[in-house]
């Protein structure tokens, strides 16, 4: 009895170690805006790992892009779920987010200023290899991770979940350098089919290494579980939805690009 006692408490102490740790973590994007950042690990593992930074939808970084960061330091790489609006700040309200979201797409060189501000905070951590980094978005989110592999940064690679595909900064031949994989939902009504040539005529003209999946069944947001609740209600919410399989198919992508791209 003793010795089972012994084995329990031995393997809850492992399961402990195991435990995924998370903090947030104040920065300052270079237009002086105080920003947040949510930053998850498992601390199980020894020495730097890829890096991932995670752009939120354009509710603002809210529980869901915090719940994908912790989601990818249980895959074992080193996440940070950045804020692009400031202060953390997020609502389910459509008219405040697309507010919050406008506010940052006026200027585009303060949008690439606040992903590389949060780029520089998750090079900085500790756990993270800074030669290994690559970025994942969703919906407005989306849209800023491909504007970063438009404009070169030096990510291994980005996945775009559901995210906007229409770009006032089109990439030029040879400019991007990431590995490109977009999750798009079919029934997206959002993203216009129109769009969707047009992306992959950009990325064809400017040589980019890309793949798009196109999901059959998927609206917009068809990622995130809340999205069905957040598309009702008195303010007359967007036309997204949740798709597990699309949710689940997605995700599965994600991981055997990210294996990809980091085995190289």
């Amino acid at each position: 009895m003793r010795m089972l006692f012994a084995l329990f408490l031995l393997a809850a102490s492992g399961l402990a170690q195991a435990a995924i740790k998370t903090q947030e973590i104040p920065y300052q994007s270079p237009d002086g805006t105080r920003m947040i950042g949510y930053y998850a690990f498992d601390d199980a593992i020894e020495g730097p790992r890829p890096g991932v930074v995670v752009v939120h939808e354009f509710w603002g970084l809210n529980d869901y892009a915090k719940r994908r960061a912790r989601d990818l330091a249980g895959l074992g790489y080193s996440a940070l779920a950045i804020d692009m609006y400031g202060d953390g700040k997020n609502t389910e309200h459509p008219k405040d987010a697309m507010a919050f979201m406008q506010a940052v797409q006026r200027d585009n060189a303060i949008a690439s200023a606040r992903f590389q501000a949060g780029l520089e905070l998750l090079k900085r951590q500790a756990q993270t290899d800074p030669k290994k980094l690559a970025a994942i978005g969703y919906c407005f989110g989306g849209g800023v991770v491909l504007n970063a592999a438009r404009q070169g940064v030096p990510l291994a690679g980005v996945v775009s979940f559901h995210g906007a595909l229409a770009t006032n900064t089109p990439a030029t031949p040879g400019s991007v350098k990431a590995k490109v994989l977009v999750e798009h939902g079919a029934q997206d009504s959002l993203v216009t089919p129109q769009n969707v040539a047009a992306f992959k005529a950009e990325m064809d003209q400017a040589g980019a290494d890309y793949q798009f999946v196109s999901l059959d069944g998927a609206k917009h947001g068809f990622s995130n579980p809340d999205a069905d609740r957040l598309s009702h209600g008195d303010h007359g919410g967007p036309d997204i939805g949740y798709n597990k399989v699309a949710d689940e198919k997605s995700w599965a992508d994600m991981q055997a690009f990210f294996k990809k791209i980091f085995s190289m």
